[in-house]
Parts: structure tokens; C-alpha cells; sequence
């Protein structure tokens, strides 16, 4: 599928007229909910992309090969320069979230601003993949009450997680490997980024949870 930077400026534009028009309710709703983890004996994986397009590849052969699914919660703008991807993505059975656009700082956007910045990327992935976004991740887990509102208004629920790898700091094989599985329990949602150390993680990531019963599920069906 070929997708241009002025088809995505056309979705933005018409996104973006919607959001300025009048009588909207979301405003005045309380706070949505945010979901840090989720239940029973499942774990999730989850990849916040906006760099990293040769891991994302490795990452899906090796999942691909061990038959497991994840969720990666796409940035729109590396979305647009990878829609390949994007759309493998999808088709490998892997749920695709928002990860926001531009990666802004939600918590000092308005409620407009994040509604723009929010629906601008759903809109987009769901273009590209061909499905319905249920799923959104604030970049640096970063959010305000007018983000979690602007997320519910589109039907998004906010998920961020009960522990962070922090790959994206401390670029180290063994540490990646302990944080994603020391004392794991059942429900956990776990932050990673498409890091080459991550990568070469993984495989034993995946080997220490089906040794220890674990099943892995894509974090709206750990949440649900």
C-alpha cells in the first residue's frame, strides 16, 4: 500500500477540522482509567517504536518463529516511513496501539491538542493495518486528565505498564534480560524499546516464561 505525506496530511486536516467543531461533551468527562497491568497468568510485551526499523524486523522473525504475539505501540510519523511494517505487523496476528504522532509531551497538551495528536495517529494505523486502534500508550508515560479524556473520546483505552526494561538508557544485554524477568507474576505489562541489546534478549526472555508457565498475550487481551 502506498501512502503519501499528502494523503497523511488530507486524514490530518479533516481530523483536525472535526476537532474544532462545536458541542463536543469529552471535555467536561472525568478522568478515564489507566491500565498498568492485567490479570491471570498471562504477560505482555510491549515495543514503543519510533526508531529502531532493523530491530522491528528481527523482532518479528523471532516472534514470528516462536509463534508468540506482542503489542508495539506505533509512532505515526515512523509509521508513515514504514508502512510495510506496520502492515506485517498486523497481518503476524501483533496488536498495533497509538503511540501518539509526533511523540509530544501529553501532559502539557490541551485537550484539543492531545485529541489532534491522538486521532491523527488512529487514523492513520488504522489506514495502514486495516483495523480498529483499542490501545494508546503516552510517550514517557506522560498523560493529564485532558489526555485520558481526549483517548476515551476516541474509544482508546490508556495503558502504560508495571515494569519499565529501560533499554532505551542502559544498553545492556544482561540487564535488559533480569528486568523483564526477575520475580515476574502473572498479569505484568512489560516496557521495551526495538533496541539491538533488547533483541538479543529476547530469546531467552521468551525461554525463562514458557519455563515458568507464562503465557504471552498482546496487552488489550492481558487487560480485557
Amino acid at each position: 500500500m502506498a501512502l503519501s505525506n499528502f494523503a497523511l496530511a488530507a486524514i490530518v486536516f479533516v481530523i483536525g477540522a472535526v476537532c474544532f467543531l462545536p458541542g463536543t461533551s469529552a471535555v467536561s468527562a472525568p478522568y478515564g482509567k489507566v491500565y498498568e497491568r492485567g490479570s491471570g497468568n498471562a504477560v505482555s510485551l510491549m515495543f514503543n517504536v519510533y526508531w529502531g526499523t532493523e530491530e522491528v524486523e528481527g523482532m518479528l522473525d523471532l516472534f514470528r518463529e516462536k509463534g508468540v504475539r506482542v503489542t508495539f505501540f506505533v509512532g505515526g510519523c515512523w509509521a508513515d516511513d514504514n508502512v510495510p511494517l506496520v502492515q506485517r505487523m498486523a497481518a503476524e496476528g501483533h496488536e498495533v496501539g497509538s503511540h501518539g504522532y509526533f511523540h509530544r509531551e501529553h501532559d502539557k497538551l490541551s485537550f484539543r491538542e492531545n485529541v489532534e495528536e491522538i486521532a491523527a495517529s488512529i487514523e492513520f494505523l488504522s489506514l495502514v493495518t486495516g483495523k480498529q486502534i483499542f490501545l494508546f500508550a503516552p510517550p514517557s508515560g506522560a498523560y493529564s486528565g485532558d489526555t485520558l479524556r481526549a483517548a476515551e473520546s476516541l474509544g482508546l483505552k490508556t495503558v502504560l505498564w508495571s515494569r519499565d526494561t529501560v533499554d532505551w538508557r542502559d544498553k545492556d544485554v544482561a540487564l535488559c534480560y533480569t528486568r523483564a524477568t526477575k520475580d515476574i507474576k502473572g498479569g505484568e505489562l512489560i516496557l521495551m524499546h526495538p533496541m539491538e541489546h533488547t533483541l538479543k534478549a529476547l530469546p531467552k526472555i521468551l525461554q525463562y516464561y514458557e519455563e515458568q508457565g507464562l503465557a504471552l498475550l498482546p496487552a488489550g487481551e492481558n487487560i480485557a
